[in-house]
């Protein structure tokens, strides 16, 4: 009876391993950058802050260099805008606020050390909206506060994302208007 339960046991653990690798599942491997960025990068990041310090560290676990000015033979991460902004979504009677939204909005682009475009102008926006208890309006600050953390670590994961899909399939396509241009 033992060695029937052994052997029940084993061939459910062996069905489930060839079911989850049939399936397709697997597990997400390290983003690979483009080439000309695998191993020294100047980052420059519009304003600073902790969505720059992310990303460099983002760049840093892939064992990129990540330097402060830029030198001959690095490629160039451009980062001209990464902001965030709020809008009141609702608002119920006696001017009290419901719900508001915090927007995070970042555009970047990548060249070769030979200032040739390895990345077109990337544009990528990220949102999250939340309620306000009318008897706490003093938390609407921490809640942004708390909401921008999170959006800054999704947004550097979607730029990696993004530096990922360039260096699979080679440069991306730049955005129409800068075609028809």
């Amino acid at each position: 009876m033992i060695c029937r339960r052994q052997w029940l046991r084993m061939s459910l653990c062996v069905t489930g391993g060839l079911v989850l690798a049939g399936c397709g599942f697997h597990l997400r491997e390290s983003a690979a950058l483009p080439a000309p960025m695998q191993q020294r990068v100047y980052l420059s990041v519009s304003g600073g802050g902790e969505f720059a310090r992310s990303l460099a560290a983002a760049l840093r676990a892939h064992r990129v260099e990540v330097l402060e000015t830029p030198a001959q033979g690095a490629a160039t991460m451009s980062v001209p805008v990464a902001g965030f902004s709020t809008q009141l979504l609702t608002s119920s009677g006696f001017q009290r606020v419901g719900e508001y939204g915090v927007y995070f909005h970042v555009q970047f682009t990548v060249t070769d050390a030979r200032g040739a475009t390895v990345v077109p102008m990337q544009t990528i926006d990220l949102s999250h909206e939340f309620a306000v208890d009318q008897t706490q309006l003093t938390a609407i600050a921490s809640e942004t506060t708390a909401i921008q953390r999170s959006l800054v670590r999704e947004m550097t994961d979607a730029v990696m994302r993004r530096l990922e899909a360039a260096a699979r399939h080679g440069a991306l396509v730049e955005p129409a208007a800068a075609r028809s241009g």
